[in-house]
């Protein structure tokens, strides 16, 4: 894979480039870190809303999280007038928070084009840069989408991603590593859950890596940076799969990966909410 993130500067330089979608995938929940709060509605120009808490996930799955399938992806995609040849960029409000996990989801489902904002909406306020409180969404026809060609262009990637069965399989495989993004005192289970009926601790043989330890404030550590974190970190493993608390900051540590050069990253979509709510897993405290 390619390198995973564009700067602010790139950016502005190419905003009204004719193929380039900006995409807003700011949650409404923040998790793991104290939330950024804004007095006003506020965007990059010429974004549009990538709603992974409504739209850009199953609702139909038990999961609190999981990936759309692929039909509702492309259905969604579609609605937001995106193209098999449009160049994707993907911000949100935290720095990066969010946005990861909206890269994810199109490089699962085939995307080749798609990037995040390095720094995101926060390094792009903080270096004066023009804004917006209106998505371009508001008011706007992109007119027709070819359904039909973008399912047919796109290929779903299964092994980008693990169900719990799936994970539990390669807990004893020597050659493959799991990394969990949560914090210390939530992979030690020195703290209670956030989300009610799920238990303590973490996956058998896992690794903790938080998701702060690959940020530099609001944007992501140089690349020389990131490959002492994961050579120190299960250097020798041929396989790396990601887990958080629900497959959200996951992404934010496979973005760092593949930005420091890996190549295979695998995303347990579940990851704790899911694993630590069934009884029949395992886990160590």
């Amino acid at each position: 894979m390619e390198y995973p993130l564009v700067s602010t500067q790139w950016l502005e330089a190419h905003l009204t480039d004719p193929h380039l979608v900006l995409l807003d995938a700011s949650m409404e929940t923040v998790i793991g870190k104290e939330p950024l709060v804004y007095d006003e509605p506020i965007c990059i120009p010429r974004s549009r809303r990538f709603d992974l808490e409504n739209v850009f996930c199953d609702k139909t799955s038990t999961q609190i999280h999981a990936l759309p399938t692929f039909e509702q992806f492309i259905q969604g995609i579609a609605q937001l007038g995106i193209e098999a040849d449009s160049v994707i960029v993907i911000y949100d409000n935290q720095g990066i928070y969010s946005s990861p996990r909206a890269w994810w989801t199109f490089k699962v489902m085939g995307f080749n084009r798609v990037y995040v904002l390095d720094g995101g909406l926060p390094q792009w306020i903080e270096e004066d840069r023009i804004t917006s409180s209106r998505y371009q969404a508001e008011g706007v026809d992109y007119g027709p989408t070819d359904i039909d060609t973008l399912a047919d262009v796109l290929q779903y990637h299964p092994e980008r991603v693990m169900d719990a069965e799936a994970v539990l399989s390669r807990i004893e495989d020597a050659e493959t590593a799991i990394v969990d993004a949560r914090g210390a005192p939530r992979f030690l289970g020195q703290v209670s859950e956030p989300r009610p009926g799920v238990r303590s601790g973490h996956i058998p043989r896992s690794v903790n890596l938080p998701f702060a330890q690959v940020l530099d404030g609001n944007k992501i550590k140089k690349t020389s940076e990131l490959q002492a974190i994961y050579q120190g970190l299960a250097a020798d493993k041929s396989a790396r799969i990601f887990s958080c608390g629900s497959g959200i900051t996951a992404c934010i540590l496979i973005l760092a990966s593949v930005a420091a050069g890996h190549t295979h990253p695998i995303l347990y979509d579940g990851s704790w909410a899911d694993w630590g709510s069934r009884t029949d897993l395992p886990i160590e405290c």
